[in-house]
């Protein structure tokens, strides 16, 4: 008997731990197949698509490559690229400029009202740009912008002092929107700079400019150059600002010719996809440069094994002017863009501010907007969209970062390029990928929910294995072998032990991904159809439609929700211990 029970016993362990090990299997496979499949397969079909024939009834599609040779053989081909890296190069300079500015005010001088810059350095992030875009066409229109009509009055003139419809104007509203991220990644290298070069300078007598110059920024230089490139990209991949500022007037970007492609008639989708390479191989580069100063920046350390205490410098009356230019950022960045669109959905029809016009003063967008047709379903939709993505998003790379960084298995690092591959893929161009590949592949997903759903997913990935990646280094795999001896099996170990010590990065991603997710315009454009609206498609039919007061209206509500709901993320991320990664 005690033989047979031991035989037994013995049995149902190997039994356990074959089930443990198939359950782990299951789960490391699916996930490995899932994330190939959202990131590569439309990828190739991109590719597949820019060689290939229109697609015409009754006619198979042939090998050609008349897509590339009609794009890149004009004249109008070179004023195309040249144009998009003048815009992108000129926002991420302006934005990059302005947002190092900020940091360094904030982080190394006594500037006044340091801590309320930082608390409302994160509004601009939240605004979709959309509505950005939207408010700075009402303040720097040639005609009826708010801004040139006060300016007008004052020097009694019909001069048009700024003029948005231009390249310069689309790369300040842009760059005004991408300072924050500058000021946010410069904030951080300023912060963790030990300052003893810069007070030694100061007791040889230099000059603060000197040493800001001199000292300050060579020794950020790594996150400088990263931040550009940064910024670079996403300017070239940005969508709003090109099709809202630059088709009325005819200034085109690679963005913008994609998606004139795509809804002209009959649509172009060859052409679009060589586009669409062109713009990948570019963002790529910057990727891939942006990495190499990265691995370069030990050059610059300065952060060693001895302690150090940051320090301000005492910039003297200056410190007023700085304080100046915060207040004179944060009206043009936050305070007029929004007194505009609340102006606007205030009145019966869209006026510029006035005495005269205070007698319009009407609610009624408001209750036009409650009743607007979709309206109740794209919040619905946005909503859904934006929990689910977060949700499985932040799971799926939980498990993605447990196989790179807990496993032994070959080639697990091409499994993390894969997951970041989605970073180096415009929204845009992510969207048309998919819309290509599931217009091929068929089984019934294009025109419905679930097409934007795997877009937001694939978009989003990247970003989840960033907050993931940063929490799974901090935690010992010794606490899973501990489970692992005391009997667990994989599944409860991973559920029970990482995910809960994962909980900082994940609600942190979590709740960046709910955000980023309601506002994306860029995939959803080409993919969403009849009754599968979300707000950001809402916007831009009410703009295309010249609803401009509804517009304003649904703005208002949509910047409100979104600031109280990243005000409540700030307070439960107080309460849990997030970590801001």
């Amino acid at each position: 008997m005690t033989n047979t029970g031991h035989s037994q016993s013995l049995a149902h362990e190997k039994g356990g731990e074959g089930l443990r090990l198939n359950s782990q299997w299951i789960v490391t496979s699916s996930a490995v197949t899932l994330v190939a499949w959202l990131t590569l397969i439309p990828l190739g079909f991109l590719i597949y698509q820019s060689v290939m024939t229109p697609q015409v009834a009754n006619a198979p599609q042939r090998f050609t490559w008349n897509n590339f040779i009609t794009a890149y053989s004009s004249a109008e081909t070179f004023s195309l690229f040249l144009t998009s890296v003048q815009f992108a190069a000129g926002t991420a300079v302006f934005a990059l400029t302005l947002g190092t500015l900020l940091a360094w005010m904030n982080e190394r001088t006594n500037t006044p009202f340091k801590s309320l810059f930082y608390a409302l350095s994160i509004i601009p992030l939240v605004i979709p740009g959309i509505l950005f875009v939207v408010s700075w066409i009402m303040l720097a229109s040639p005609k009826i912008g708010l801004i040139n009509l006060v300016l007008r009055g004052l020097f009694d003139t019909d001069y048009t002092f700024v003029d948005v419809y231009s390249l310069p104007g689309m790369i300040i509203v842009d760059g005004l929107h991408y300072a924050p991220i500058a000021f946010l990644l410069m904030t951080a290298a300023f912060r963790s700079m030990d300052p003893s070069l810069e007070e030694s300078a100061m007791m040889s007598g230099a000059s603060t400019w000197q040493i800001a110059s001199r000292i300050t920024l060579r020794l950020a230089w790594p996150a400088v150059a990263a931040s550009f490139l940064i910024l670079f990209i996403r300017s070239i991949e940005s969508f709003e600002v090109p099709a809202l500022l630059g088709l009325p007037v005819g200034i085109e970007v690679f963005t913008s010719s994609i998606y004139e492609a795509i809804h002209r008639y009959p649509s172009d989708i060859g052409l679009a996809s060589a586009y669409a390479i062109t713009l990948l191989v570019i963002t790529s580069g910057g990727i891939w440069f942006q990495a190499r100063i990265a691995s370069q920046g030990n050059k610059y350390s300065t952060v060693t094994g001895k302690g150090f205490r940051p320090r301000v410098i005492d910039i003297g009356p200056w410190r007023y002017v700085m304080g100046g230019i915060f207040l004179i950022y944060a009206s043009f960045a936050i305070i007029l863009p929004f007194f505009i669109l609340v102006w606007s959905s205030l009145q019966r029809y869209y006026s510029v501010p006035s005495w005269a016009a205070l007698k319009n003063v009407s609610l009624r967008a408001y209750s036009s907007i409650l009743s607007y047709p979709n309206v109740t379903g794209a919040v619905w939709n946005s909503i859904v969209l934006s929990i689910g993505t977060a949700t499985f998003v932040m799971v799926l790379t939980a498990i993605i970062c447990w196989i790179v960084l807990r496993t032994k298995i070959p080639g697990r690092w091409v499994l993390d390029n894969m997951a970041s591959l989605p970073m180096v893929m415009p929204g845009l161009v992510l969207g048309l990928s998919i819309m290509v590949c599931y217009l091929t592949v068929g089984g019934g997903i294009y025109g419905t929910l679930w097409i934007l759903f795997i877009a937001y997913v694939t978009r989003f990935l990247p970003y989840g294995m960033r907050y993931n990646t940063t929490s799974m280094v901090q935690i010992h795999k010794e606490l899973e072998e501990s489970a692992s001896m005391s009997g667990a099996g994989w599944g409860q170990a991973f559920w029970t032990i990482v995910l809960p010590l994962l909980k900082p990065g994940l609600v942190a991603g979590w709740i960046y991904i709910v955000v980023v997710s309601i506002r994306e315009l860029s995939s959803s454009i080409l993919l969403y159809s009849p009754g599968s609206e979300v707000v950001s498609v809402i916007v831009w039919e009410l703009w295309q439609n010249g609803q401009y007061v509804e517009l304003s209206a649904f703005g208002v509500m949509l910047i409100s929700f979104l600031f109280v709901f990243t005000l409540l993320a700030q307070a439960a991320g107080r309460r849990y211990g997030i970590k801001e990664t």
